[in-house]
């Protein structure tokens, strides 16, 4: 799917699960893309008007005009936090997510960043820390939990019907790499691969499973096909980790950027049990087009198909929360949990 098509699907996607009386009123932090197509999904859902954005880049302001004409242009996180917003939608480069989170906590903003929410478990547990003090919700957009092939994957081990889950095996090879050089930078990035893209893959696992205690982890990271002896000064572009549960489960990850893997992309988590089996998957080397697969034997059975848009969904359920009123949810301990193992893989 074109990058254009995703965005334009945002409408099929953001239809507001229930009707809120006033309408929120958002700051967006971050407009390239990817902020752009949440800030779009949002926006189409009804539920949040665009009442300011923040960018250093006046292409991608001028991009976002074209949703929000009337939306105030500011210089910095503080000329949002002026306006009279009940939350801000973050999306900007990873050093900065944590720091602009707190800050917008603590002015009584409700949050949702993009992944990951820190650099390392301590940033993310300063801004969870925040978010429980300011009781606030905080978001963070793990995308791919609010796709209809891995919600249909979750129900399905939640059930029972596959027995007990002994083996998840997840990977997300991207044949292409990032085209920002911060995401070159430790400093900025706080990784490479892993932190890009296994960040969605240790989530699916945790999330599916109920955050199981991690009883211990083991990993191999490569850059340019060398093993990766130092992650302080470079990113790894290939990465494999072994994850034991302490309920039982064994998890085995796998990442890369720029990998010939004969495809754009090479999405999956599958789950397997005593009674069956369950994956969740991109099609045809497809970033946006997924399937949700029931296994017996060598049988499979199809569950869930394309088309879904769900590109911005994870943002317009936030949205949706903040509307009906919540405040600070115990859930934002999962983000930690995630922060952790993603540590343990970096042996930091």
């Amino acid at each position: 799917m074109a990058e254009n098509t995703l965005l334009e699907s945002n409408k099929e996607a953001a239809a507001p699960t229930s009707a809120s009386t006033d309408t929120l009123k958002l700051g967006f932090l971050g407009i390239g893309w990817i902020g752009r197509n949440r800030m779009e999904a949002i926006a189409n859902s009804g539920l949040g008007e665009v009442t300011a954005v923040v960018d250093p880049v006046p292409q991608n302001v001028e991009e976002a005009q074209k949703t929000a004409p009337n939306a105030k242009v500011g210089d910095s996180i503080n000329d949002l936090l002026t306006e009279e917003i009940d939350g801000v939608v973050i999306a900007t480069p990873s050093a900065f997510h944590a720091d602009q989170s707190i800050q917008a906590l603590e002015s009584g903003k409700a949050v949702f960043c993009q992944k990951p929410l820190g650099r390392f478990a301590e940033e993310t547990r300063r801004v969870v820390e925040a978010a429980r003090k300011a009781d606030t919700l905080l978001g963070v957009d793990l995308s791919y939990r609010s796709t209809v092939a891995m919600r249909k994957v979750y129900d399905l081990v939640k059930s029972g019907e596959l027995g007990d889950i002994y083996g998840v095996e997840l990977v997300f090879h991207n044949a292409y790499g990032p085209d920002k050089p911060w995401f070159y930078d430790p400093k900025l990035s706080g990784g490479g691969c892993v932190i890009d893209l296994g960040v969605h893959l240790v989530d699916l696992a945790l999330w599916t499973l109920d955050f199981p205690e991690v009883e211990k982890v083991t990993s191999s990271l490569f850059t340019k096909g060398k093993r990766l002896t130092s992650a302080d000064d470079t990113v790894e572009d290939y990465a494999t980790a072994s994850i034991q549960l302490a309920t039982g489960p064994h998890v085995q990850l796998s990442c890369s950027w720029n990998l010939p893997a004969g495809q754009e992309a090479v999405i999956s988590a599958t789950f397997y049990g005593t009674k069956g089996g369950v994956a969740f998957k991109n099609v045809n080397g497809s970033f946006y087009d997924f399937v949700a697969e029931r296994f017996w034997g060598t049988q499979t059975e199809t569950l869930v198909s394309p088309p879904d848009a769900w590109g911005g969904r994870a943002g317009v359920e936030w949205a949706q929360r903040v509307a009906n009123g919540e405040k600070f949810s115990e859930e934002a301990e999962q983000f930690v949990k995630v922060a952790e193992v993603l540590d343990r893989i970096y042996d930091r």
